[in-house]
Parts: C-alpha cells; structure tokens; sequence
C-alpha cells in the first residue's frame, strides 16, 4: 500500500471512530429514554390493572420475549452490518420442525435439536452465499427464503402439527423449567445478551461489524474482509433463530408448520427500537433487549386492558412506524451535522 493509499485508509479509518462516538452518545440517549419508557409505562398500567405488579404476569412476560429476544440479538447484528432478514420466523419455523420430525425418527432429542440449528445455519450460509456472491440485497435473498422455508416447513410435516409429548423430561426442562424461580429461558437469554453485547463493545472481530455497516469501502481499506463479515454475521442470525426454534419446541412439546408467521416484524420493530438503523452502523445489544421488552411489556398492558387483538396488531405497526421514522430522521440530522 502506498504512503497517499495509507493516508486515505488512515483518514476514512478516524472518520468511522468519530461517527463510532456519536453512535455511542446517540444510543445512550436511545437506551435512556426507553428506560424512562419502560418504567412509565410500568406505572401506568399499575394504576390501571391491579393484576399488573404480580410475579405470575411479569413470569408471562419475560417469557414471551425471552426466547424471541435470541432471535432479537443476531437481527440486531446483521441491521449493524447493513443487512436485514425477513425469514427469520420460518427459519424458527424450520428448525423445530426439523428437530420434531428427527426425534420422531428415534434419534436423540439434544442431537435431533443439534441438527435443527445445523440447518438453521445452512440456511444463513444459503442466504449469505448469494449476498457476497451473487450480489443480491439480503431483503431480496431473505425474502425468498422465507417463501421456500415456509413450503419446507409444510413438505416435511405434510401441514399437520408435530406432537412431541414424549419429549424427555430433562430436554423439556430447557422450555419450561426453572432455577431459583428464575425460568431457565429467561437466562439463556440474559446469557447471549451479555456475551454478544460484550463481544460487540470490546472485541475486535466483532467490532469489524461496525466498522462494515457504517462504511464498507473504508473498512475495507482498513484491512477488513467486509464481505466475510457480512457473511458470517448472515450465519449466525439464522443460528440464533434455530436455537430459538428448538428452545420453542421444548417449551411447548410440538413442532406447527405455521409457527412463527410474523415474528421478523416484531424482531425487527424491536431491534430498531432499540436503536438498531435500517442503514446500519448503528445499534447495540442492551439497546434491542429494552427493544423487545417494551413491545413484550405493551403487548401484555393491552392485554390486561381487554384490547381487541386486531387492534393489538395495529398498535405494533403503529410502533415500528415511529420507530423507523424516528431512525430516518435521526440519520437525516447526522448527515446534515457531518
């Protein structure tokens, strides 16, 4: 590399770090404010439900988003690089019902489990070999996918729903049981969420997705293989999606070939809430966890207040649309400010 090159990758290198500085200020305004969200809303619906502060709710509600909020934190990594998954329902989807139908088949429910998030991320690799090869965007790549999982998820159970009651007691255990009262799927959760928010704040191979989602062309200046990062970060939303899949599939002792319609809206709506950017570079883990525990929290009020569910529907949609604009317009003030 010549003296002009090295100088120009030096440059667009300190340009990233100072946009990384007020990413970092940005997001904790973002995770500040849903705090404040969080704990408002939480008073409330205090007020308004007596049924509201009990254990039995709140253990509802960690519950619903624990297992969703896995999927939450490899979308909210592949939103940083600059990507976006749409088949991340189907792909939870396909690796309970892979999973379901090897147990039926007699093999070992944890190795039945183990190739349900093998093909999860066969699926990733699929997706991710057409993004960095082909060239198509991982809206069109992902959009695809979840047309051809969803027809695999019915091909393999012929549209019927797998019963998996006889599911060993100790693989059961992972859905539904629970250590000092505290629910075994709320700390796998909160496990995955420190890690990767550690991994994404100090380490340096994971600091490279940064690094790619805020500008390609620098980071590859810089050194970095922009393309293997996108690559790999593809494989691992899609294995977080299995791991969530079978984790479902051992809560509920069934595999259905419908489940998860839906899902990628509320994980993305979650993920940018948090404060993930649609045009990547932007994001954190702790950001996507008060995400996702405030659309949990929401679903819930409405809930206990009796709010038809169609409804529910629409005031989620209502949600992600402030979400995005807010995004849109924070980005738009940046680029004025830069």
């Amino acid at each position: 590399m010549t003296e002009t090159s090295l100088g120009q990758a030096t440059e667009k290198r300190d340009i990233v770090r100072g946009s990384d500085g007020a990413m970092k200020r940005l997001l904790g305004m973002r995770e500040m404010g849903l705090l404040c969200i969080i704990l408002l809303v939480c008073v409330v619906m205090s007020l308004a439900s007596p049924y509201f502060l009990t254990w039995s709710n709140f253990r509802t509600i960690f519950l619903s988003f624990s297992v969703e909020g896995i999927v939450v934190i490899g979308m909210t990594m592949l939103l940083i690089v600059g990507g976006l998954d749409l088949s991340v329902g189907a792909v939870v989807c396909f690796a309970m019902v892979v999973a379901g139908k090897l147990f039926l088949l007699g093999i070992n429910p944890w190795l039945a489990s183990a190739g349900g998030v093998a093909s999860a991320a066969a699926i990733g690799a699929a997706m991710g070999v057409f993004v960095v090869k082909v060239g198509l965007s991982h809206f069109i790549a992902s959009l695809a996918a979840m047309v051809i999982v969803r027809g695999a998820c019915l091909l393999v159970t012929q549209g019927t729903p797998l019963s998996l009651f006889t599911l060993p007691p100790e693989f059961k255990f992972v859905g539904q049981g629970s250590i000092g009262g505290v629910p075994l799927v709320v700390i796998i959760f909160l496990v995955l969420a420190v890690v990767f928010d550690f991994l994404l704040r100090r380490a340096t191979r994971f600091r490279a997705i940064f690094y790619t989602g805020s500008n390609e062309r620098a980071a590859e200046y810089s050194g970095i293989r922009t393309k293997r990062v996108i690559f790999w970060v593809t494989v691992l939303c899609s294995t977080l999606a299995g791991l969530s899949g079978v984790i479902f599939m051992a809560r509920f002792g069934s595999a259905t070939p419908q489940f998860g319609v839906g899902m990628e809206l509320n994980v993305i709506a979650a993920a940018v809430i948090g404060g993930a950017s649609l045009k990547g570079g932007q994001g954190s883990i702790f950001g996507a966890v008060l995400g996702v525990a405030l659309l949990s929290l929401v679903t819930s009020s409405l809930i206990l207040l009796d709010v038809s569910v169609y409804l529910q529907d629409m005031i989620k949609g209502f949600i992600l649309l402030a979400a995005v604009s807010f995004d849109h317009l924070m980005s738009k003030r940046a680029g004025r400010e830069g």
